[in-house]
């Protein structure tokens, strides 16, 4: 069959859809595209599966064939390969697995946990307001604003010394207020 019957089968496709110029276009291209197919790498069913899935599409798609861009053969070979890129894709993509930890959402907190947030933050706050003002504002510049402590002591006009002890003792506060 050469290229002008070829074109004259798909335009009967794509004008009237056509079933015997289908079949003859079938008849045709079905063994040699199986033969691609396998050559490409894909077993005998699967290129069968293809051929097939090409095929529809090519009936579906006659509509779309313009012979001066491509022969029927070129535009169907093509629609072959691109089925086969779309069946390797599939393949490779990796399966839903709901058990996977990244997509099971993390447990509701115990009704109690929020309580018991409430009553540390309550804790903390009044730890944070048992210290002396220059304590709390180092606090805040090391801890909020996540300064270094170079940083403060330029900032505050400070001896790096004292911003140090200044936060050590801050701390060591804290702590004894939130033990007791």
């Amino acid at each position: 069959m050469n290229r002008e019957q070829q074109a004259a089968l798909m335009r009967a496709v794509a004008k009237a859809a056509d079933r015997v110029a289908f079949a003859s276009l079938y008849a045709y291209f079905a063994p040699r595209l199986k033969s691609h197919l396998m050559r490409l790498g894909a077993p005998e069913d699967v290129a069968e599966e293809l051929v097939q899935e090409s095929m529809v599409t090519a009936w579906r798609r006659a509509a779309t064939f313009d012979p001066q861009q491509a022969s029927a053969a070129t535009w169907l070979f093509t629609i072959a390969r691109n089925k086969r890129i779309d069946r390797l894709r599939r393949e490779r993509r990796p399966a839903f697995d709901p058990a996977d930890p990244a997509l099971v959402p993390d447990p509701e907190p115990a009704p109690d946990s929020g309580v018991d947030a409430a009553q540390a933050e309550a804790r903390m706050r009044s730890a944070l307001d048992s210290l002396p003002p220059d304590q709390m504002r180092l606090l805040q510049l090391a801890f909020f604003e996540d300064l270094s402590h170079r940083d403060i002591a330029a900032r505050e006009s400070l001896p790096l010394g004292t911003v140090k002890s200044r936060i050590r003792l801050a701390l060591a506060r804290l702590k004894g207020r939130l033990a007791e």
